[in-house]
């Protein structure tokens, strides 16, 4: 079912398909599990999540009316998901296992701020970006997540995350002062 499209599995899912629900699954899991890893830090914790969001988007299925893509959906169940379970922990007061960055997260800053001269500096200040974005409250946490990490455009970020553009825009530049404030002395003083 590798060239048939999302849409036409989605029709054939909600008509009963179990396997064009389950082509579905497999296409975008990784990618789910992924940004829940990124949300949650913890590994038992995204598993559990991608496979609740998976089992609700297939309960819910019916329901869906395809006002969006179907990985935008899925994907908007698995971040609501991870956000209540952030709360109901209250993981946004305490640290947070820190989130794997990719080798490039660094320009995220400004490249121009993240230029340190010596290996050990640099490796010294990708462990403290490491435990600023885990000190992000989940809403920022989530859209820096979404736009920096993964890479999500904002459109993309505001439909998973049920808001508008600008309000991704804003918590990614509230995001990014943040870790600019919590960062400055690595990044020579200047917030």
């Amino acid at each position: 079912m590798g060239s048939i499209s999302d849409t036409e599995l989605v029709v054939k899912a909600q008509k009963g398909d179990v396997d064009a629900f389950a082509a579905l699954a497999e296409r975008y899991q990784a990618r789910i599990y992924r940004t829940l890893l990124s949300l949650t830090g913890n590994q038992m914790d995204a598993d559990d999540l991608a496979q609740e969001a998976f089992m609700k988007a297939y309960k819910s299925l019916a329901r869906f009316k395809r006002r969006s893509s179907f990985y935008t959906w899925v994907y908007r169940i698995a971040v609501n998901l991870a956000m209540n379970m952030l709360k109901r922990k209250n993981l946004a007061k305490k640290r947070l296992a820190a989130i794997p960055l990719e080798p490039g997260m660094e320009g995220v800053l400004g490249r121009s701020q993240l230029q340190p001269e010596k290996q050990s500096q640099r490796n010294e200040l990708r462990t403290r970006m490491k435990e600023a974005v885990d000190s992000l409250p989940p809403i920022y946490r989530a859209a820096f997540i979404l736009v920096a990490v993964e890479g999500t455009s904002h459109l993309h970020a505001s439909e998973i995350l049920n808001c508008s553009e600008n309000t991704v825009s804003w918590r990614i530049h509230k995001a990014r002062k943040m870790l600019q404030t919590r960062l400055s002395p690595y990044l020579g003083g200047k917030p």
